[in-house]
């Protein structure tokens, strides 16, 4: 079953929380695809995965590359899963694929204090629960550790 993890973002950005997200997905092995609404979004995803902390390096490449199913992070614009990925992870209100129940899990990064994010992540919700998947919400806590919520 599809599990399917709605990070709350308040008072952070995708820039911040990306990336940690990303090297833990790595860490169990996972094959990655992220999933924004247009190659500029993409583009500047890209160049902050290389450049977002000086002790990491993050293994990614964009769709475009020839060589995307060698990759064990891909950014796409598009639904395809270019690498084969068991993990999708979607950004700037980047819509739930239609063959979503082939991922392993899902991760769908909200702005909280975008009235418009608010509304796509709760339409969202209710569509994962409708097809069945085991959904989660998580936040942040005070102390910025993430926090499942009910």
């Amino acid at each position: 079953m599809t599990e399917v993890l709605f990070y709350h973002l308040q008072n952070m950005t995708v820039e911040n929380v990306l990336p940690p997200l990303l090297e833990k997905s790595l860490e169990r092995g996972w094959r990655v695809v992220v999933q924004s609404n247009s190659p500029e979004r993409a583009d500047a995803l890209d160049a902050h995965l290389w450049t977002y902390r000086d002790d990491s390096f993050l293994p990614h490449a964009t769709w475009r590359v020839s060589d995307a199913a060698d990759q064990p992070i891909v950014l796409a614009v598009e639904e395809d899963n270019p690498n084969g990925a068991n993990v999708r992870f979607l950004v700037d209100n980047a819509a739930l694929p239609q063959d979503a129940q082939a991922y392993e899990r899902m991760v769908l990064l909200f702005d909280g204090d975008d009235p418009d994010a608010l509304a796509f992540a709760r339409s969202a919700w209710t569509d994962c629960k409708a097809r069945g998947f085991d959904v989660t919400y998580w936040q942040a806590d005070e102390r910025g550790r993430w926090q499942k919520r009910n």
